[in-house]
């Protein structure tokens, strides 16, 4: 039974190629499969996480370095060597806003990579502390009140400043 003459020529048909149609599809529609294995390895806390890193951090920590990963209890942070330093100091505190961002204590530890970070949307700028120009001394401000050119003048006053500036601190 099945094993007779009539039955070859059914095995040995070639089948047909099955041809499959792509249609458009918008590109939201798409992101929820791609990223399914990505969320599953990290968890879905870390994609929360670095989603919402501004906000949880804070603007001031968020400029300082950004979430790089979050394995086995332990968060990885790219910041710069100084603010690693920074960041080390403010590590229990830290661990507290994000744990309990996440609703729950994920995060036991965090390790730091050296890497330049690029500002992360919704975190401003930070502004250089500046001070008060420095006076200048009687005799150079004597002087420069002689110039006539007022953007000579202006231009000569800040080269001074920095001059002075740089004195005081050095």
């Amino acid at each position: 039974m099945g094993h007779g003459k009539a039955d070859a020529p059914q095995a040995l048909a070639p089948s047909r190629p099955s041809f499959r149609t792509y249609d458009l599809r918008a590109l939201g529609a798409l992101i929820p499969h791609v990223a399914r294995p990505g969320l599953r390895a990290r968890g879905g806390q870390a994609a929360l996480l670095m989603a919402d890193w501004a906000q949880v951090a804070g603007p001031e920590v968020a400029a300082l370095g950004v979430p790089r990963g979050l394995q086995a209890g332990t968060l990885t942070l790219a910041c710069t060597g100084p603010a690693a330093m920074q960041l080390q100091m403010m590590a229990p505190a830290l661990m507290e806003r994000i744990n309990t961002h996440l609703g729950r204590a994920v995060v036991q530890r965090l390790r730091f990579v050296q890497q330049v970070v690029a500002r992360p949307a919704g975190v401003p700028a930070r502004a250089p502390a500046r001070g008060a120009a420095p006076l200048l001394p009687g005799q150079v401000a004597d002087k420069l009140s002689g110039i006539t050119d007022p953007g000579l003048r202006a231009a000569l006053e800040n080269l001074a400043r920095g001059v002075y500036r740089t004195r005081d601190r050095g």
